[in-house]
């Protein structure tokens, strides 16, 4: 996952992982990427929220998605092979005692499975993985071919036969203190043929030798502790072998787990009919750069049935402030979600839910929602609002990206506009992105006016007849949000869908 450094599962969320989570709708994301496994979940959870700050990690990520997506066989089955290591490593464990003759039999038992694995992986990258082009797949297969050759495999599978014939195996030690054996060292076994003079008893003896009785208890416990001081070393140094190869079994299953995450999304948004994009990252101007087509919400496609999402085209390129007005129901908020998931599964080096997508990096995200009233009466609406902008406040860094949804509206529109105005010519001045969604028509009309040349204004689709086409276009803010429309709908010709009183002309 990175051309240098392992992906790490344990690296620091962001500390306002759960307002993401929450206004992003990312549950519903990450449950898309799982298919159910709790592993691949976190492992998703993680690489989408700890975004990537570096141009040469995304890139190299992309590349190898890329690889992945064309080859999506060869991704499922490496991925299995990792997972049946793991797990298999797992299940042999707790059948073993912690004895070195125990520790021994468990890293044979643990080696051979991983071996045949091994195999396995050759396989493959002998076959199909010599067609992958990205850097970190090519050289991750040609690791494979150069280091897993014919010779490793004949000279570990010679070593395992010999380890797993016990009634053979030939220690030797030498005489210490007090004539207590010392220096227990396990040895290559020869051959153990007698000659024929010897077999009878007329030549010179090779070895001496005794049999312990098959009653004598006392005589196989002691035979067992001589035993386990002679494979102690062994048992170690395999154990040590056992565990390098687990580790490289356990980071193949994380890292390749992201990958897999991203190709089961794909999968599922293909079901949807909705397209997917590598998007171009790009190192832009002051205001960072920012163009979409299909642009669309991809956990609201996830929910819904085919074809009912409707994508955005547009650009921001230089733009600081996005100002998002328009038609009540008429995607706003659906069409800044899209704009932050973009923003995370591009600093992710995840594919992004539209047909093209260019954009830069921010140093970091930040979601401002409208949220209920709070449950717990210890304060209102408005003060939840500014509490969390504090928190935000307390956070951000130049060239963060902030999405304000319907913020400071739980007062009236002379004051809710004035404290917005106020925050976002602050965040602006600290070099900050906004994209603010608003029914604010004074705080919205007094932003375009000031003249700034980095402000663009975007307005909800309203056909003539009152319908929404939910596409987000350039508009400049109107005193009205329709408001009227959704009553209609709601009151008026609902009223009129209603079934006729059967008392009704009754008297």
């Amino acid at each position: 996952m990175g051309p240098e450094e392992d992906f790490d599962p344990g690296s620091a969320l962001p500390l306002n992982h759960q307002e993401l989570t929450e206004d992003l709708d990312l549950a519903t994301l990450w449950e898309a990427m799982a298919q159910g496994d709790k592993f691949l979940l976190e492992v998703a959870r993680v690489a989408v929220l700890a975004s990537l700050p570096d141009l040469v990690t995304i890139r190299h990520r992309q590349q190898v998605l890329g690889d992945l997506m064309a080859h999506p066989e060869v991704a499922a089955e490496v991925y299995a092979i990792a997972v049946a290591a793991v797990e298999g490593e797992r299940r042999i464990w707790g059948f073993i005692r912690a004895t070195p003759s125990g520790l021994l039999h468990r890293a044979i038992e643990v080696l051979g499975l991983f071996l045949g694995l091994l195999k396995r992986l050759r396989e493959i990258a002998d076959g199909p993985g010599a067609d992958f082009e990205s850097p970190g797949l090519a050289t991750f297969f040609q690791m494979l071919s150069r280091e897993l050759d014919d010779g490793f495999f004949a000279a570990a599978d010679q070593h395992l036969r010999r380890l797993g014939a016990p009634e053979k195996m030939l220690i030797s030690a030498r005489l210490g203190e007090g004539n207590r054996g010392i220096d227990y060292v396990l040895r290559a076994s020869g051959s153990s043929r007698q000659g024929w003079r010897e077999r009878i008893g007329i030549g010179e003896r090779s070895a001496y030798s005794f049999s312990i009785p098959a009653r004598d208890e006392a005589g196989a416990r002691a035979l067992s502790e001589l035993t386990d001081r002679g494979i102690n070393q062994v048992a170690n140094a395999l154990t040590q072998s056992t565990d390098h190869i687990l580790s490289f079994f356990t980071q193949l299953r994380l890292e390749l787990g992201f990958y897999v995450g991203c190709l089961n999304l794909h999968a599922r948004l293909q079901e949807q009919g909705q397209p997917v994009v590598i998007p171009t990252v790009a190192s832009g101007g002051p205001a960072g750069a920012l163009s979409y087509s299909g642009l669309y919400d991809p956990c609201l496609a996830l929910r819904l049935e085919p074809g009912q999402v409707v994508g955005n085209d547009g650009a921001a390129d230089g733009k600081s402030l996005v100002l998002i007005t328009g038609a009540n129901s008429g995607g706003k908020s659906t069409f800044l979600r899209s704009i932050g998931l973009a923003q995370l599964m591009l600093q992710a080096g995840m594919f992004v839910a539209a047909r093209a997508f260019r954009g830069d990096l921010a140093t970091a995200l930040f979601t401002h929602f409208l949220r209920e009233e709070d449950q717990t009466m210890t304060g209102g609406r408005l003060d939840e609002d500014l509490r969390r902008m504090g928190e935000i406040a307390d956070q951000v860094r130049p060239r963060s990206l902030i999405l304000f949804n319907e913020s400071f509206s739980a007062t009236n529109e002379r004051e809710g506009s004035e404290i917005a105005r106020q925050i976002v010519k602050a965040l602006l001045e600290a070099d900050i992105r906004i994209f603010f969604v608003t029914h604010f028509y004074d705080l919205a009309d007094s932003l375009l006016e000031a003249g700034r040349v980095d402000v663009l204004a975007l307005r909800a689709e309203r056909r003539a007849d009152g319908q929404r086409s939910f596409k987000i276009k350039p508009g400049d803010p109107l005193p009205t949000a329709y408001g009227e429309d959704l009553y209609r709908r709601i009151f008026v010709a609902g009223r009129d869908q209603l079934p006729a009183d059967p008392g009704a002309g009754s008297q």
